[in-house]
């Protein structure tokens, strides 16, 4: 195998890799999407940031709606088949390839992650429909070479591309950042497209500062772009964005669907017995004002 080929770690190899010591914003996410996939640091992480801001449970649940809504906008009504998703996470709630080939059942979709509990999960869990294709790569965002590289074995680069790039960038530092995106909004055709989340100090500085300074304590680089420096990562790669252009995630063509049931049938005494971060699962993520949201979304098109 080449320095450039992805890793095929072995179970045993993803295991040794994992640190359950220390927090990883995959797991902390998958905390508050209700996951199980997560250890004590990363609970811990999740607490610290609630406490924080204790509606903040809003910002990753509306981030992962933001999702669902682009992908099944860009499948349906812009027609296209192939996706790259940056960050893949841990599959909680549904992921790109069941929004994605539910409506076009052929659709191809390369993930890209390099945690390896992510990893070892998504082998399992992420599989693809019979008419379609899912591929995983293990490797770092800071390398679109290589990523690009392996993507060409699942989707056809001289096609349109979907690049999903959610509530990722936040952990890249700002040169690097760019240029990451320039590099692989560069590698795909007229056609193609980029939807992307970012948090934000624009909206709700206060409440975001607080919960940001929660993860700096733990190591994770976190950096919050004002809607100026998010519009550069389109418009500097010459990207159209569509309508609404770049919003507060829970204003980019809200459908008003629950991401979950809610915890039908459990009684207020059940959930009062949780502890606070279980508790927001039981929550209508409906029930949602500004002041609540502190992440831009966008979809944009490479003419």
């Amino acid at each position: 195998m080449g320095d450039d080929a992805p890793r095929h770690d072995s179970a045993e190899q993803l295991h040794q890799r994992i640190d359950s010591s220390k927090a990883h914003p995959a797991r902390v996410y998958d905390v508050f999407l209700g996951g199980k996939d997560n250890y004590a640091a990363d609970r811990d992480a999740a607490a610290a940031a609630l406490a924080a801001n204790p509606r903040g449970y809003l910002d990753v649940r509306h981030n992962r709606d933001f999702m669902r809504r682009s992908v099944n906008y860009l499948t349906r009504e812009a027609g296209l088949r192939q996706f790259l998703d940056m960050g893949t996470g841990l599959p909680t709630q549904e992921n790109v390839h069941q929004v994605a080939q539910r409506i076009a059942p052929g659709a191809r979709i390369v993930y890209v992650d390099n945690d390896p509990v992510v990893l070892a999960h998504a082998r399992a869990l992420l599989a693809s429909g019979p008419q379609g294709a899912t591929a995983y790569i293990d490797a770092d965002l800071r390398d679109p070479a290589k990523i690009l590289q392996a993507a060409a074995g699942t989707i056809d680069l001289d096609a349109p591309v979907a690049l999903g790039l959610v509530a990722i960038l936040h952990f890249i530092e700002d040169a690097e950042a760019y240029d990451i995106v320039r590099s692989l909004v560069d590698a795909l055709p007229p056609g193609s497209a980029l939807f992307l989340s970012h948090l934000t100090s624009d909206l709700n500085a206060e409440k975001i500062a607080k919960v940001a300074e929660t993860y700096h304590e733990r190591g994770f680089t976190f950096v919050l772009r004002s809607a100026d420096e998010v519009r550069r990562f389109f418009t500097e790669n010459g990207l159209e964005i569509v309508e609404p252009g770049i919003v507060p995630a829970h204003h980019w063509r809200p459908d008003h669907v629950a991401d979950h049931d809610g915890g039908a049938g459990r009684d207020e005494a059940y959930v009062a017995s949780l502890d606070p971060v279980e508790q927001t699962m039981y929550r209508d993520i409906n029930d949602v004002t500004d002041d609540d949201i502190n992440v831009y979304a966008a979809v944009a098109f490479k003419r």
